[in-house]
Formats: C-alpha cells, sequence, structure tokens
C-alpha cells in the first residue's frame, strides 16, 4: 500500500508539473528558450547565439539545438515539456539504482518513487521546466557514466566529456575519474570534451571566440553575476562587495581550496563503492567554484542527500532534510527575512553545495554505524481504553529529545504554511460579515454576548486598555514558545507529546479558518465595537489599510489564542511541580480570553472553538498514538542518560522499564526484578560490523572498474 501510495504521489507531482508549465501563457513559458527563437529557428542562424547575453549555454550546446526549425517550435511546448519531464525521471531512476549497498528490499523497491517525487519538487527541476533549460542532459549523462555498472572507460569518457561540452563545469569528474584510477576514463572524457568543443568552434568561430574568450567560458553571461540567482563562491564575493583583481584573487584561492578538498573526499567515497555520493560531491564542486551557477544547474546538490550522517539513528535524517528544504523552498521560507539570518537563507544552496564538498562527515561503509546507527530508546506502547486504540501500531514515541537544528527547521516551515494558509483562507468580506451575525445571533440566544459591555469597558480604562493591548500581541508567541523550549530541555518525552499535540490542534485550526472565513467584533459594521489596539478602523472600505498585510484579517473562528494558551495551561498544570504553578498555568487561558474579548478581537463562541480543536489535538494524538502517561512523569529523579545529553526523568524510567533502542528487555536479572531507578534507559551500543569482501554476484564500483588503489577495509 505504500509503495502504491508513493508511485501515486510520484504520478501526481510530475502531471502537476507539467500542466503548470502547459497552462502558463505563451510569453511566460520557456523564458529562455523564446529568447533564442530566430527568424529562421528556435536558435539565432544569423548573427551570434549571445546577442543580449540570454543564451547562457555553451556553443555545442547551440550547435546541438540548432537543427530545430520553426516548425519544430511551433509543438515545442508540449514535446519540450515532457522531454524535460522524462529527463528528470530518468535521473531519479538512475540515482535510485545507484544506491550504496547493501540495499534492503523495502528500500529497493521505495527508493524510485521517493527520487522522482523529490526530483520533480525541486527547485532546479521546476526552473528548468519554466525557462525551457537543458541543464538536466549534463547530470543524466555523468550519472549513466559514473553511476551505472559494467561500463567501459570509453563508454565513460564518452558520456562524461559530451556532459562536460554542454556544462563545461563537469570536466572536474575528468580529475575524479583519474583519483579513482579510472585513467582511461579520465583521458578519455577530455578527448570527447576537447572534439565537441573543436566542432563547435569550427561551426561557429564566431560564437566560440565570445562564449570561451569574451566572456570566460560563459561568466559575463545571463543575468549579473552578483545577484542572489547565481550561487557560487564568485557571487557571493561579489555580494559581499568585494570587486577588482582582489575579489578574483581571493576567488582564486578559495575555488582552489574546495576542489582539492572535495576532489579528495569525492575520490575517498567513490573508492568506498559510494560513488552516487562521490557524483554528487563533485557535482557541489562545480556548482561552488563555477563562475556562474544559475538555479538550474544545482541538481547536483540535491543528489548529496544520499549520503549518511549522524551516529544515532534519529540525527540520519537532518542531513536530506536540510538538502530537501534548502532545494525545494524559497529563502523566506528557509529562514525569517532579517538581517542576521537573512543572508544565510539567500545562500543556502551554495551553503548546501560547499558543506556537501568539504564538510559534512558522511558516514564509509566501512564503519560500524553504517547499517547499525546508535538506537533511540523507546516506550513500549501502551494498550487504550478500548481494544482499537492506538490505530498506528507502528507508532512509538521516543524517549530522547529531537535534533534540535532539524526541529527548529521543521518549525520554521511549518510556521510559514501556517501563516501561508490563514493568509490564503477565503476573506471575502460580505461572507465574513454574514457569519460574524450568525455567531452574534447565536450568543444573544444563548445569551452569552457580554463582548459589546466589556469592550468598552476595556476602553474606557486606560491602564486595562494599554495591558491588554500589550498582552495580545506578546503573549501569544512568546509563552508556548517558551513551554517548547523548557519541555525541550527538561522533559524531552513529554516535549515530543506535546509538540504533536499543537501541531495537531493548529491543523484544525486552519480547517476552520478555510471553511468558515469570520470578521471579528472590531470589524462588524453597526455593532459599535471598540478596536483598542489598532484604533478605529473604516468599515465602509473593503481593504482595511496596513491592518490586512500583516494576516487574514477574518481567520477568527476558532481563536488560537485561547487554543495555544489552553494547550499551555494544559501542559503546565501536568508538567509544573508546585501547586502554584499548576494553577497559574490554568488562570493563563482564562487571562487570554479576557483579553480577546475585551480588544474587540474575538467572540465568545470563537474561544470556544478555540478549546474544541485543543481538545481534540490531545483527543487524536491519544487516538493515533495511545495514552501518553510515559511521557509524563517527574524530572530531576533520574540521572539516567537518554542518548543526546539529557537526563531521562524517573517517570519516563519507570513507565518504559528497561526499554533499549525500541527492544524490551527482560526487568529480571538474577538478584530479583530490577526497578527503573536502579537500571535508567541507555541505549545499546552498536556492535562493530566486520567489512564484507564483494562476493560474486555483487556490482563492481563503477567509478573503480580499473581496480587500482582499492584495498579492502580493515
Amino acid at each position: 500500500m505504500t509503495l502504491g501510495a508513493l508511485w501515486l504521489v510520484a504520478g501526481l507531482l510530475a502531471a502537476r508539473q507539467a500542466a503548470a508549465v502547459l497552462r502558463l501563457p505563451p510569453e511566460r513559458r520557456f523564458t529562455d528558450l523564446e529568447t533564442w527563437i530566430g527568424e529562421h529557428g528556435v536558435l539565432h542562424v544569423n548573427g551570434s547565439l549571445y546577442d543580449g547575453h540570454k543564451f547562457t549555454g555553451s556553443p555545442f550546446a547551440g550547435l546541438a539545438l540548432k537543427p530545430l526549425t520553426r516548425a519544430a517550435e511551433q509543438g515545442l511546448g508540449l514535446v519540450w515539456t515532457f522531454a524535460t519531464l522524462l529527463l528528470a525521471v530518468a535521473v531519479a531512476l538512475v540515482a535510485a539504482r545507484s544506491l550504496p549497498g547493501p540495499v534492503s528490499r523495502r528500500t529497493a523497491h521505495l527508493a524510485a518513487p521517493v527520487a522522482i517525487s523529490l526530483m520533480v519538487l525541486s527547485l532546479p527541476v521546476r526552473n528548468t521546466f519554466t525557462l525551457g533549460q537543458t541543464s538536466i542532459i549534463p547530470v543524466l549523462l555523468v550519472l549513466l557514466g559514473c553511476c551505472l555498472p559494467r561500463l567501459s572507460d570509453r563508454t565513460t569518457g564518452v558520456l562524461v566529456g559530451v556532459a562536460a561540452a554542454l556544462q563545461p563545469a563537469v570536466l572536474l569528474f575528468a580529475p575524479l575519474l583519474w583519483l579513482v584510477g579510472r585513467r582511461r576514463a579520465a583521458v578519455t572524457t577530455g578527448a570527447a570534451f576537447a572534439v565537441c568543443t573543436l566542432l563547435a568552434w569550427a561551426a561557429m568561430p564566431d560564437d566560440s571566440w565570445s562564449y570561451w574568450v569574451h566572456h570566460i567560458a560563459g561568466a559575463g553571461l545571463g543575468e549579473a553575476a552578483d545577484g542572489l540567482a547565481n550561487q557560487s563562491l564568485h557571487g557571493l564575493l561579489l555580494r559581499f562587495g568585494l570587486r577588482g583583481p582582489g575579489e578574483l584573487a581571493l576567488y582564486g584561492v578559495l575555488a582552489v581550496a574546495v576542489v582539492a578538498l572535495g576532489l579528495r573526499r569525492a575520490a575517498h567515497y567513490a573508492k568506498d563503492g559510494q560513488t552516487l555520493l562521490a557524483t554528487a560531491v563533485t557535482g557541489c564542486v562545480a556548482v561552488a567554484v563555477s563562475p556562474t551557477a544559475w538555479q538550474h544547474q544545482q541538481l547536483w546538490i540535491l543528489l548529496a542527500l544520499i549520503g549518511r550522517v549522524g551516529k544515532r539513528r534519529a540525527d540520519r535524517l537532518v542531513w536530506p532534510v536540510l538538502v530537501v528544504l534548502s532545494m525545494t523552498l524559497s529563502s523566506t521560507v528557509l529562514v525569517p527575512d532579517n538581517p542576521f539570518l537573512g543572508p544565510i537563507g539567500d545562500n543556502a544552496p551554495l551553503l548546501a553545495a560547499l558543506a556537501a564538498a568539504c564538510a559534512v562527515p558522511f558516514l564509509t561503509r566501512s564503519s560500524p554505524l553504517w547499517e547499525r546507527p546508535m538506537p533511540t530508546p523507546v516506550a513500549e506502547r501502551l494498550p487504550g481504553r478500548f481494544a482499537w486504540i492506538p490505530l498506528l501500531r507502528f507508532w512509538r514515541r521516543p524517549l530522547t529529545r529531537p535534533n534540535l537544528l532539524l526541529e527548529l527547521m521543521l518549525i520554521r516551515v511549518g510556521y510559514f504554511v501556517y501563516s501561508y494558509i490563514r493568509g490564503s483562507a477565503p476573506d471575502e468580506r460580505t461572507t465574513a460579515e454574514h457569519h460574524g451575525r450568525q455567531i452574534v445571533s447565536a450568543e444573544r440566544f444563548l445569551h452569552i454576548d457580554f463582548e459589546h459591555w466589556f469592550n468598552h469597558l476595556v476602553a474606557k480604562t486606560h491602564w486595562l486598555e494599554s495591558s491588554m493591548n500589550y498582552y495580545y500581541g506578546t503573549f501569544h508567541f512568546l509563552l508556548p514558545l517558551s513551554v517548547l523550549g523548557y519541555l525541550y530541555l527538561r522533559r524531552p518525552a513529554t516535549y515530543r507529546w506535546a509538540r504533536t499535540a499543537l501541531s495537531i490542534t493548529t491543523l484544525l485550526a486552519l480547517v476552520g479558518f478555510w471553511l468558515y472565513p469570520l470578521a471579528p467584533p472590531r470589524l462588524m459594521p453597526g455593532l459599535g465595537f471598540i478596536d483598542t489596539a489598532n484604533g478605529p478602523q473604516d468599515l465602509s472600505h473593503p481593504d482595511y489599510g496596513a491592518l490586512t498585510k500583516l494576516s487574514n484579517q477574518y481567520a477568527a473562528m476558532p481563536s488560537l489564542h485561547i487554543g495555544w494558551s489552553l494547550w499551555c495551561g494544559v501542559v503546565i498544570a501536568i508538567v509544573a511541580p508546585k501547586l502554584w504553578m499548576k494553577l497559574l498555568g490554568l488562570v493563563y487561558p482564562l487571562l487570554t480570553f479576557s483579553v480577546i474579548v475585551g480588544t474587540a478581537n474575538h467572540y465568545v463562541l470563537d474561544a470556544v472553538g478555540g478549546a474544541t480543536v485543543v481538545g481534540l489535538g490531545f483527543g487524536l494524538q491519544y487516538v493515533l498514538a495511545g495514552p501518553g502517561r510515559r511521557a509524563l512523569g517527574r524530572a530531576g529523579e533520574s540521572g539516567g542518560k537518554n542518548g543526546s545529553g539529557g537526563a531521562l526523568t524517573a517517570g519516563e524510567s519507570r513507565s518504559v522499564g528497561t526499554v533499549t533502542g525500541g527492544s524490551r528487555t527482560p526487568d529480571t536479572a538474577a538478584g530479583g526484578p530490577r526497578t527503573a531507578e536502579a537500571e535508567p534507559v541507555r541505549a545499546r551500543e552498536p556492535e562493530p560490523v566486520r567489512a564484507r569482501e564483494p562476493g560474486p554476484g555483487s556490482d563492481p564500483d563503477p567509478l573503480d572498474a580499473g581496480g587500482e588503489d582499492r584495498k579492502a577495509p580493515a
């Protein structure tokens, strides 16, 4: 079922991407390809290919595209789109086929649809679709030449050489082949590149001179080199304000260092049998040191997610998630747009390429942690009140805190999605005001419509008005983040339990925003409410000025101010050690309720909706994962380590018995039953794995087909 679902998702994503391109108007479709169209065909036959600096490909790429005619251009939209899609699928299939072994049967089946989905979602492929570029072809040629087994050195060299003629930075694969002992393939690569380049020079001498000499291998073509679109070291230095000979000298030194270190690492992983990772690392080196590395040329970075990093099983997802996020989301999604974090998001692809090429400590296959990372201690599943609870029988509750970097990235992306959906929810004024009248009528029927009286009382009391306005704009985010931070540091298992409930609550609230747009009291005409925070509003105008630029003003039902504050109150009441702390936690949602009503931002029934989604959040987690009692023990009573630097609480230890690495060990020994206090939970150390020589039926390393420098690991 999982395999079928993944293939369905991959097919839907591919079809959606193709449809998104074909639905564009002609002037916005294949914008780069359209600029190449001349009087006699797709490319300028008379005159230079590089007039206007729009064509950024090599002369050999232009020579390969010249046979296309105007007749071909008329049907090029459909053909080009599906050809690009097939190329992306081919790259994904070759990458899935080239996973470093040993590969389990499940991984072998699931790798292809996952690879296709990631490929179609990536920014380089989406950019290639829109622009009409051919940058996927060099990647596919290199993967075919370097990653497929049993190819001769001559075939590999020809494929890589042709790819280098299309994208000159790919020529870096020649020294990689030399370093791994495939010297004939390296020489053939250089010869094939030279033949293709000379052929283009003979056919188009002026264009070749313009590309190789005047523009220094295309460095001056396309957009400005100091723009954010150029994710290379050269572009980064230019954005820092460096210019002239000094910048070129520094760029040269950095490029040489990255090439030397990156190719050495790539050769090491190739000899280790990780051919796909070696190819990805070399491609990342090419992205970093190229004078210009546009988005459609950055597909190499996505392939680097194949590397395994981290001693703990819980850390294995950090590097792949960071790569996928940086290659599928824009910079504004990855980090907040501020002077400190903004540059990180702006240069995320380059930073990912440099990390893969020079810094990330990928594991080797001879490492004992390759197949058996340090396990994550988990609690045994508890039965629920009913026999069918929990629904997700495979869900185990980890007792360690999640990786902080991964958690922060997911929280940031989750908040962006929340803001985007909240801002995209229907905000028709007529519908929202109609729903507002429904709420007012319902409250009058229930005799709970005291918002108007209380709002005017607050507006007439200066200290109450100012304090409530400050409370409304500050505590909504500050206190939930503080609670999450405390739980993460002191109560790891409780953090996971509470975070999951909060996530479900927020998702349910987004559904409410979408299905039931509601005008808050302060934006309802004719009711006489006073907006204490923003001042009087012109309710006769459909756009409420700068107010609407912050968020969707009609996303009021349910109230997440109440939802998040009630979540905080429940969690504090559970984990706080003192009675007065528990009572203070329960008072917090009551204070929030008075503030949202007093400032005319919500109705009473909005608060009821917020409390409902919180209850559903905790309830759905209970139904899906079962009781969470093991996450709610008292802190500070046990010195046992949880495998991530934090101590397991005594309550967590008592609840789990002696669960190690997800396996249940006996609770008795020769001396009788053990208590959790006497035997804290510890993650089992992995046993060393003896490296195995490749058997007769195993595939040889394609990059090391020559057999030189190949040594059995100790």
